[in-house]
């Protein structure tokens, strides 16, 4: 399971944002932001809320208790679905078709794997 400084981080970079932009708008030094990512420093649970709302996700993300309906919660899987969504509808089909087929694979092989 992942700790709490390396799902601080992961969130923080998904959003684009530097330590020092995180720091300024928790109303805290970047110095702080680097600790808790190194896992130097624990924050307090109100902190670590203002932290989750201020990243767009959840302090059960950030401890790493996220489960499968917390998925849109993620930073990065949201990127990436905003991403595929500004793009042209036919490079968003393309897409799509290339997920469904990977998809379909994978569950095959699971399948076969079990038998």
């Amino acid at each position: 399971m992942a700790s709490f400084g390396k799902k601080l981080r992961e969130c923080r970079e998904a959003k684009g944002f530097s330590q020092q932009e995180l720091a300024k708008k928790l109303g805290s030094a970047h110095t702080v932001i680097g600790r808790y990512e190194r896992d130097e420093m624990t924050p307090s649970i109100e902190v670590a809320k203002k932290l989750a709302i201020i990243l767009d996700t959840t302090v059960g993300y950030l401890l790493g208790e996220a489960t499968n309906s917390d998925t849109f919660k993620d930073p990065a899987m949201l990127q990436r679905l905003n991403e595929i969504n500004s793009l042209p509808e036919e490079d968003k089909h393309c897409i799509i078709y290339t997920i469904d087929s990977l998809l379909q694979n994978a569950r095959t092989k699971k399948a076969f794997q079990q038998h």
